[in-house]
């Protein structure tokens, strides 16, 4: 899919329709949870027979044997940047789904 590089959007912090610089957003890594997930499994396997994790790692999760490699459209996030007052925001309604997003 193309998109425009410059595009004419509303700027919340000019509070008029200005000229803005289209960038895609880069895909964020999620976060861990090691300190509050491993005292949490030690309570969880304390059940009535007071061992094991309930079948948590018995095999693999189903994302490992549902389907294999990576979906072939992604979601792209777009930063508008304003000329005027430099100011940065993300647009997050319009969530353009595509295979490739090229900005001309």
């Amino acid at each position: 899919m193309k998109l425009a590089k410059n595009q004419k959007r509303y700027c919340k912090t000019c509070k008029k329709h200005t000229d803005q610089v289209v960038s895609i957003a880069k895909k964020r890594d999620r976060g861990t949870l090691k300190k509050g997930s491993l005292p949490r499994l030690e309570k969880r396997g304390r059940g009535k027979a007071g061992f094991g994790n309930k079948g948590k790692y018995s095999r693999k999760a189903k994302s490992g044997w549902k389907r294999s490699g990576a979906k072939p459209s992604k979601k792209f996030d777009l930063r508008f940047k304003c000329k005027v007052c430099n100011k940065s925001s993300v647009a997050r309604k319009p969530v353009i789904i595509a295979k490739k997003l090229e900005l001309i």
